[in-house]
């Protein structure tokens, strides 16, 4: 749902984005006014299509957005998070070089977003503070891409299955195709490791939720180190 801007919601918008209180006043309001579009979407809004041209740079105020790349065969691999705050590289990057999209966007959650048009963006991007904004988020996601081919390239599925779980606290509030998202394969094969390790004790299956049991057990497994006896 499309809606026009408030000022507490353009409060929000600079409080989650410092950079925008270096733009002139009078620019920023413009662009919000005359280039970008303030959305309120449910979970599962798909906000932009892999290979397609690239319509917007979204800005997050509350919710989630996963943007990750499909193949062939059915399977996607996650590439990172949008959170309120943060910035969607993908989505910069086919701006800058107005090429199509390298992957997709899905409301992991029901969330609000400001997204610029092409000319708003390169209105801000036009700035100093802005654009040294955008490429600093850029260097920090590139660090997380490189440990996301490391984690696929050497690292054994079980132990990034087990890492999927680490840190979400004691229940994983999660299907076994999201975290077969997550890590870039197919559900049956996370169904698989996730019942051997129900049946070594580590965790307890329920619906749509994992019950962690023996966390040391999954942070040796996740760490490549031996699983201590029970």
């Amino acid at each position: 749902m499309d809606r026009g801007v408030n000022s507490e919601a353009l409060q929000r918008l600079i409080a989650l984005y410092p950079a925008l209180a270096a733009l002139p006043e009078a620019e920023r309001a413009d662009v919000i006014e005359r280039d970008a579009q303030w959305l309120e979407v449910p979970a599962g809004t798909v906000l932009f299509e892999e290979g397609a041209p690239c319509r917007g740079f979204p800005m997050v105020l509350a919710g989630d957005v996963r943007v990750a790349r499909g193949a062939p065969g059915g399977r996607r691999l996650e590439l990172y998070r949008v959170a309120p705050g943060e910035l969607c590289v993908v989505s910069a990057s086919c701006l800058f070089g107005h090429a199509p999209l390298t992957a997709h966007g899905q409301a992991a959650e029901a969330s609000e977003l400001l997204v610029l048009s092409l000319a708003g963006f390169e209105r801000w991007c036009a700035h100093e503070p802005f654009r040294r904004y955008v490429f600093g988020v850029f260097a920090e996601r590139l660090a997380d891409l490189m440990q996301l081919v490391e984690a696929v390239a050497f690292q054994r599925l079980d132990q990034r299955l087990a890492q999927a779980l680490l840190g979400r606290g004691r229940e994983v509030q999660a299907t076994h195709q999201a975290l077969a998202d997550e890590l870039g394969t197919v559900r049956e094969i996370v169904s698989r490791l996730l019942a051997r390790f129900e049946r070594a004790g580590w965790v307890q299956l329920a619906r749509e939720r994992v019950v962690l049991v023996d966390a040391r057990a999954l942070r040796a497994l996740a760490a490549g180190e031996p699983v201590p006896a029970r």
